[in-house]
């Protein structure tokens, strides 16, 4: 494969990877519950922002699944992928117009973006096959999780530095640095997906662009769908995935309320996140290198072992030390469980279908972020005990391993060959 393609690929995750950190993660929680919504009552806002997030997410996986079948249909996964990707960086610079108080225009902003965001990645994810082959591409996705560390990281480390000493920045507030943070996240996203636009090329349907695109969209996730529910290897990763992944993006949603709710200062967490950044690019390429030299899928084991192991540390930790030595084990293992889950489902899909099939990945990938956050909710509620909350998290790691273990992803992508024809 061409080098040029595949790191062209990869730096598109180096680049909207700075949405995800600056703005999803770390400033707009904050600055919509100090700006935003200054005057709401703190329960109101926190409200406000989880329908935020619900409603984005929700969208996406109503609509990802239709949106690959038109995009493979059409050809023109790229143009999805820019399509979306730009409403993305758009919205990031307008939340830098948006006016103290004026949560609702905050929201409905932010809800857009993520939109872009979520929905770039559908199409960028079914565009690993364009740039890998069987042999490397476990290496490939790491690279791209693995950059997007990086990258993030190193933005954000900056929107720290221009928050944290901002008359140096030449800004007058703490606001003005947070809303220029927003307007460097557009830039930063939209230099380096220029790459991928330039450098990574499409394979044509020979049929060319049809113009019931909508309809033929809809007919082929109908009788997709209707085939892979037959599938049962296939249902059987999908719901191990659902249930692992499921217990990443909860320790990734929790871990900072957790660590505020044990008394942990604002800047503590900061730095704990840009440890995950920073480790997290050198240990996604390991877990890549510790799959050629084993398998796939018994990295992915070595992963859901060292969660288990994370969760335990988590619920007996006291100390503001353990906390940073909590977030370099999460980001030993992050990276690598989510790129090697793409890659290693990459190896069981057609090409041809490939934004579809990856529309359904993502799906189940955002609905994902619903069962676990609920759970550790009900059960602080009746524990009275967040360590006891965090626990029950184990779960969905227990269980997703045991049903992996079942998988055979040989059996799996031939088993879809067959059904598809």
């Amino acid at each position: 494969m061409n080098k040029k393609s595949i790191y062209s690929w990869a730096l598109y995750d180096w680049a909207n990877s700075a949405y995800a950190t600056t703005v999803m993660a770390g400033f707009f929680p904050l600055f919509f519950k100090a700006y935003f919504s200054a005057d709401a009552d703190v329960t109101v806002s926190t409200a406000h922002l989880g329908f935020a997030n619900s409603i984005s997410s929700f969208i996406i996986v109503l609509f990802a699944p239709l949106l690959g079948a038109i995009a493979d249909t059409g050809s023109i996964k790229k143009r999805f992928l820019f399509l979306l990707s730009y409403l993305g960086i758009s919205m990031s610079a307008i939340l830098s117009l948006v006016g103290e108080g004026q949560w609702q225009l905050a929201v409905f902003v932010y809800v857009l973006g993520n939109i872009g965001f979520m929905g770039s990645n559908t199409f960028y994810d079914s565009m690993l096959s364009f740039v890998s082959e069987e042999k490397n591409v476990d290496f490939v996705s790491s690279l791209g999780f693995a950059l997007g560390y990086l990258g993030g990281g190193i933005l954000f480390g900056l929107n720290v530095w221009m928050l944290q000493d901002f008359t140096f920045f030449g800004f007058a507030h703490e606001a003005a640095a947070i809303k220029a943070s927003f307007v460097s996240v557009a830039i930063w996203w939209a230099l380096f997906s220029l790459p991928l636009l330039f450098f990574v090329d499409e394979k044509k349907d020979k049929k060319g662009l049809q113009t019931d695109l909508i309809k033929q969209g809809y007919l082929r996730v109908k009788s997709t769908f209707s085939k892979v529910s037959q599938l049962k290897g296939l249902l059987l990763f999908l719901g191990a995935y659902w249930l692992y992944i499921d217990g990443v993006d909860t320790i990734i949603l929790m871990a900072v309320d957790y660590g505020m709710a044990l008394g942990f200062k604002s800047n503590n967490l900061i730095l704990a996140l840009l440890i995950v950044q920073f480790v997290g690019f050198p240990a996604t390429l390991l877990f890549a290198k510790l799959a050629q030299i084993w398998d796939t899928k018994k990295a992915i084991f070595l992963a859901i072992g060292t969660y288990l192991f994370i969760i335990t540390w988590a619920v007996f930790m006291k100390e503001v030390n353990e906390f940073y030595i909590l977030a370099t084990m999460i980001a030993l293992v992050q990276g690598g469980i989510q790129a090697l889950s793409r890659s290693y489902y990459s190896k069981m899909i057609p090409h041809e279908h490939s934004a579809e099939f990856f529309g359904f990945y993502n799906f189940l990938g955002k609905f994902a972020t619903i069962l676990g956050p609920s759970l550790v909710a009900v059960v602080a509620l009746f524990s009275d005990s967040s360590r006891v909350a965090i626990a029950s998290i184990s779960i969905f790691f227990i269980i997703g391993g045991i049903l992996l273990f079942f998988v055979d992803e040989k059996k799996i992508a031939s088993d879809i060959q067959v059904a598809l024809k």
